[in-house]
């Protein structure tokens, strides 16, 4: 028998207890269009639930849930709060995960939006069908979260202007305004100040 290791194998397995609510959580829109696999247009939401470090003897990793592709038929970005969605496979249509090291993805979703606040929305998730074995399922979060705006990544848009007018044919855009310098090919519309 190796008593090398102080602690058993089971030690460095997540549980419940783990998983005490952070700040920073943020959402964002994503206007998002694939015609290589036919995907027309559509608009999307993304929530991010962060929770404290996970610590263990002399490591300290990040962990935090995710629900993201999530079609919620508001009609603009400063009109979520009241809605209820559901998902009951993974990737038809949203997909969630938990970060820990990696992405352990999870098939069911359950996020209800419950209160908004100008850029801050109360989101509710319950996320379960644990297909990565992460080892804690269900997995619950709910927080305010910050608005960090919506991105547009289509084909051949380039032109801000244009950009907002395709997202306007998809969310009310009103009090948005573009954001330049946004890594990648996406164009960036953020919450104009007030």
């Amino acid at each position: 028998m190796d008593d090398g290791d102080a602690h058993g194998p089971d030690e460095d397995q997540l549980s419940a207890d783990d998983f005490v609510p952070a700040d920073g959580g943020t959402w964002h829109g994503l206007l998002f269009a694939n015609p290589v696999v036919g995907l027309p247009p559509q608009l999307t939401w993304s929530f991010t639930f962060p929770f404290r470090d996970v610590v263990r003897d002399d490591d300290e990793a990040a962990l935090a849930l995710t629900v993201e592709w999530l079609p919620v038929p508001a009609t603009g970005w400063r009109h979520l709060a009241g809605h209820h969605v559901t998902c009951d496979s993974f990737a038809e249509p949203a997909e969630a995960s938990v970060y820990h090291y990696v992405h352990h993805r999870f098939d069911r979703i359950d996020l209800r939006l419950a209160e908004q606040d100008g850029h801050r929305l109360r989101a509710v998730a319950t996320v379960a069908g644990d297909i990565d074995r992460l080892g804690v399922d269900p997995v619950r979060a709910d927080a305010w979260l910050t608005f960090a705006g919506i991105l547009v990544q289509l084909p051949q848009v380039r032109d801000p202007g244009v950009a907002l007018d395709r997202l306007a044919g998809h969310t009310d855009t009103t009090g948005l305004t573009f954001s330049p310098g946004h890594p990648g090919a996406a164009l960036r519309f953020v919450a104009a100040a007030d």
